[in-house]
């Protein structure tokens, strides 16, 4: 189809949705140029390369001159507490709500299965504070986050008993 022919026919579209009036100069939809017949197939010739593809490189080795890079395992240690730590009248320590997530994940970790990144502990609350739990897509299988989430509530109540959120 001639580029006549379908300039004319997207022309003539976009009139008839708009409600506008036709150009005067475009032709009229039964004008355009006949399509090839159906039973002829039409032949296209692809592009000539004139160059050879480009294979990317790939190296096993590091490149010549350069240090291998040396991996070595990361310690997660948890939160230090401050040296000086308050205390209510009643005996609890007063940390802020950062100390108290890292109290709840490190005794989470402690739990088969736990997963060893993609876990997020949100401390919320003041007097009762309470905690919640959030797994990254693909870090935990459901059933393992369901049973983490259950145990989670009796390790607050534990907690409550020897420490209070600090404001």
């Amino acid at each position: 189809m001639s580029e006549d022919g379908k300039d004319a026919g997207l022309v003539a579209m976009i009139t008839s949705i708009l409600g506008g009036n036709k150009r005067a100069d475009s032709p009229p939809l039964t004008e355009a140029p006949p399509t090839a017949p159906a039973n002829e197939p039409e032949t296209v010739e692809p592009p000539a390369l004139d160059a050879a593809p480009v294979e990317p490189e790939i190296r096993s080795e590091p490149p010549p001159g350069t240090a291998p890079a040396e991996t070595k395992p990361v310690e997660m240690k948890p939160a230090e507490a401050p040296a000086n730590i308050a205390t209510t009248p009643d005996g609890r320590k007063l940390l802020p709500a950062e100390a108290i997530a890292d109290l709840v994940l490190g005794e989470l970790r402690k739990m088969d299965g736990f997963p060893a990144s993609g876990v997020s502990v949100t401390v919320y609350g003041y007097r009762n504070w309470n905690a919640m739990l959030t797994f990254a897509p693909f870090s935990t299988s459901f059933q393992n986050a369901t049973r983490f989430r259950q145990a989670l509530p009796d390790l607050v109540f534990k907690l409550r008993r020897f420490v209070e959120l600090e404001i």
